[in-house]
């Protein structure tokens, strides 16, 4: 089972807002998910985002697979293997 850690989009029609997951690859984007660890807002200027550091690196160290997004998200707030 590969396991990724992605964003859920959340809010209105031309509002989003994301919730950042770790799933199943094959889950569909706002369907299953295994653990919620954070939550970014691009919406706001600047854009604002929150992360569970330590639940973040447990899943990294476990093997879940950051998109390219949530990848630069994390560089942001300095969070690695």
């Amino acid at each position: 089972m590969a396991v990724k850690i992605r964003l859920k989009r959340m809010g209105q029609k031309k509002a989003p807002f994301y919730r950042i997951i770790v799933a199943d690859s094959r889950a569909p984007r706002d369907g299953r998910f295994i653990e919620e660890i954070g939550t970014y807002d691009p919406t706001k200027d600047p854009s604002e985002f929150h992360v569970n550091e330590e639940a973040a690196k447990k899943w990294l160290n476990n093997g879940a697979l950051p998109t390219e997004t949530v990848g630069k998200l994390f560089k942001a707030a300095g969070i690695e293997k």
